[in-house]
């Protein structure tokens, strides 16, 4: 038996040249019952304008522990680690969905850790791009330009999507340029492919290579029924197994992105899996697919709404759960403060709970993300019942740039430019769109100070 490994390779599918591909190659029949098909071509025509090409540039840092050993030559002086600075460009896709405002959904992958975002637009300007936010755990950025008779696309309702509808794929594979390949829905729903953190891709035979995140999946009404983001294969090449984010997924993500600048990401506060065979019968049920409850946190959304342990969640918003990957991923992008219905068996029966979704508790974040001069400091909540509240300093590396800044280990950011902070959330939206200075107010044991950012 030969050892043949297919990788499961989840491209971030920014341009690294594999050119040893295997094309999968698929396209509408000729004719049905003697009857010709239409040509793609004029859905082809309607969309392209509404799918750019993006060219990323930047920086990659990179930090080298120095061991401990060496200081005894050289002294306490001797930094930590060796830091470098290495340029990088990628290339990927986007999709105009407001023609009006410039607004471009692309994949985070794409611009992570970009310094300049560039636009070609099909008709071949070429034009700066400022991102608006992003979502590393869906893989989802919001990008903005300012261009007259720019051409948007609508978004569908993927909910409605069945496998075996025609899909179109439409992206900047391996740099080419645009490029049009078609397939079918192969599946939906696909999760636990450890991709990306929140996952309920649309599979598709769809030939999709690198370069192509970012770019549209379309149905034949000219309509975005996914973003394109992964594919697995050898090599990194197309086998005819791609993956995009659903329509609804980008539609819920770019409207909190476009509103707070960030996602405020909803959630149930379960715990739970797949609900096997197994399970359904000891439970009573005949439902083979679902997502089985094992536990309830304390005060969360499904607490408060009378979630208990041994529920089996089989609908939400009326809608068929397949699995909890599923389930975990729809909650996650419809934002706090939304009310959905859940179909839940208790006891072998059937019925509708009411659940208002919570946000999701940020509790620690890597500093560097809000601001540079804060690399090298990871931030946390105060404590419940503390004295002071505000954002904690709860490491601190050495001789980092946030060192350099002047913050201590322990420091409690309460303010930002005069403006109340209680909590990552509040400092996150503070800095959101910060200026060339920063005025961080810090509590310091019994001092108050300012550290001014640049």
């Amino acid at each position: 038996m030969s050892n043949t490994r297919h990788l499961l390779s989840a491209l971030a599918l920014s341009l690294s040249m594999a050119l040893s591909v295997a094309p999968a190659q698929a396209a509408l029949p000729l004719s049905v019952n003697g009857q010709d098909m239409p040509s793609l071509a004029p859905v082809v025509e309607q969309v392209t304008p509404a799918v750019v090409n993006i060219l990323v540039s930047g920086k990659k840092v990179t930090r080298q522990e120095i061991p401990e050993q060496f200081r005894f030559f050289f002294g306490p002086d001797m930094p930590d680690a060796q830091v470098q600075e290495q340029p990088f460009q990628a290339l990927g896709s986007g999709v105009i969905i407001d023609a009006a405002k410039g607004y471009v959904i692309t994949n985070h992958h794409v611009i992570d850790g970009a310094d300049e975002i560039k636009v070609t637009l099909k008709d071949g300007r070429e034009l700066k791009a400022k991102k608006i936010g992003e979502d590393q755990q869906s893989d989802i950025a919001v990008l903005q330009i300012k261009a007259d008779n720019l051409t948007e696309i609508k978004l569908a309702n993927s909910e409605q999507l069945r496998v075996g509808d025609f899909a179109i794929a439409i992206g900047n594979p391996f740099g080419l340029g645009q490029t049009v390949t078609s397939g079918i829905i192969s599946a939906l729903g696909r999760s636990g492919l450890n991709i990306e953190n929140i996952e309920n891709f649309i599979q598709t035979d769809a030939a999709i290579n690198s370069g192509n995140s970012g770019g549209a999946l379309v149905n034949l009404n000219g309509e975005l029924i996914g973003i394109n983001t992964a594919i697995l294969g050898p090599n990194g090449g197309n086998i005819g197994i791609g993956f995009a984010i659903p329509s609804n997924m980008v539609r819920d993500l770019s409207e909190q992105i476009l509103k707070y600048g960030e996602v405020r990401r909803g959630v149930l506060g379960i715990m739970g899996g797949e609900l096997t065979s197994d399970l359904a019968k000891a439970f009573g049920t005949d439902k083979q697919q679902g997502a089985f409850v094992n536990q309830v946190m304390a005060n969360s959304a499904a607490d408060v709404a009378g979630i208990k342990p041994g529920d089996i969640i089989v609908k939400l918003n009326g809608k068929a759960v397949r699995s909890f990957g599923e389930l975990r991923a729809n909650i996650a992008t419809m934002g706090a403060g939304k009310t959905v219905t859940l179909g839940v068996i208790r006891d072998g029966k059937e019925q509708d709970v009411q659940v208002t979704l919570k946000q999701a508790d940020l509790s620690e974040t890597k500093a560097s993300v809000l601001h540079p001069a804060l690399e090298g400091a990871t931030l946390g909540n105060s404590e419940p019942g503390a004295s002071v509240t505000g954002v904690v300093i709860t490491q601190l590396e050495q001789r980092s740039a946030a060192a350099q800044a002047g913050l201590q280990k322990g420091d409690v950011i309460i303010g930002v430019n005069r403006t109340r902070i209680n909590n990552l959330q509040e400092l996150r939206t503070a800095m959101k769109n910060r200026g060339e200075i920063q005025a961080l107010n810090i509590r310091r044991g019994n001092a108050t100070l300012y550290l001014v950012l640049r």
